[in-house]
């Protein structure tokens, strides 16, 4: 398998397990990432995923060129019409809450696929990059558009238009990631964090999630206005109420997610 895929405690664990490809995507990786995305996000017994490589080499290095030929159908025909395959990685979208877990390199379409997740945390011996425009290409997977938007415009066309890499202390001063720990403690600092978002309620951290993510599109009043309308919707819900409860009986919360 491209992918294992475990489940356990309310957190998924995806790891991207072809080490001896650097974790490169192939048309398996692919598939079988959509269809991990997707099973995070049907799953009551699923809060949080964690994103990882197998091995200490790499988080993932992007497509695997050696497996990944070019189509035989038009860009039209692939981008408007109708596909047989789930779509392009960078289309993954769940509405739980996802930490990258970066092990290693994570340069391209890795880096772009690290940039999906909501939280990024990284080894001290991981490195970073978006190398396209060294070959002749762009980072069209996402990566022209999300660098901005995780580490500001001066240092994203930094390392858009240069290809160089950066160390993951460069990546912490930048913002591009939230933390960096030793490799041996990269799992067990990933699994803290999603334990304590797992222990959260599921429906207010869904609406967080989405909060940040489309109100950040919008001009501040209209964010403001989706803010008070997510709200609302939640402020009757069992789990506001156990939260509540929960507080004055100084004891924890048991959230069901409804």
């Amino acid at each position: 398998m491209a992918l294992k895929y475990e489940v356990s405690d309310l957190i998924a664990t995806i790891t991207l397990n072809r080490p001896e490809a650097m974790n490169a995507i192939d048309p398996e990786t692919a598939e079988e990432l959509h269809a991990a995305w997707a099973d995070i996000s049907r799953r009551d017994d699923v809060r949080v995923g964690i994103l990882t490589g197998a091995g200490d080499r790499a988080f993932c290095t992007g497509a695997d060129l050696k497996k990944t030929m070019p189509p035989k159908e038009s860009f039209a025909q692939l981008h408007f019409g109708t596909r047989g395959s789930p779509g392009a990685v960078s289309t993954l979208h769940t509405p739980k809450p996802l930490i990258a877990a970066i092990n290693g390199y994570a340069l391209g379409g890795g880096l772009e696929l690290a940039m999906l997740c909501d939280v990024r945390i990284a080894a001290s011996t991981a490195l970073f990059g978006l190398p396209e425009v060294c070959i002749g290409s762009i980072p069209g997977g996402g990566g022209t558009q999300r660098i901005v938007r995780a580490v500001g415009r001066s240092d994203a066309m930094l390392m858009l238009l240069t290809g160089d890499r950066i160390d993951a202390a460069e990546a912490l001063r930048i913002g591009l990631v939230s933390r960096v720990v030793a490799p041996a403690e990269l799992m067990l600092a990933a699994r803290a964090i999603a334990a304590r978002i797992a222990a959260n309620a599921p429906l207010a951290v869904a609406a967080v999630k989405r909060l940040a993510t489309v109100g950040g599109e919008l001009p501040l009043a209209a964010a403001l206005e989706f803010e008070q309308q997510a709200f609302g919707n939640l402020r009757n819900t069992e789990d506001r109420i156990e939260g509540r409860k929960a507080f004055a009986e100084k004891r924890k919360p048991m959230f069901s997610g409804r």
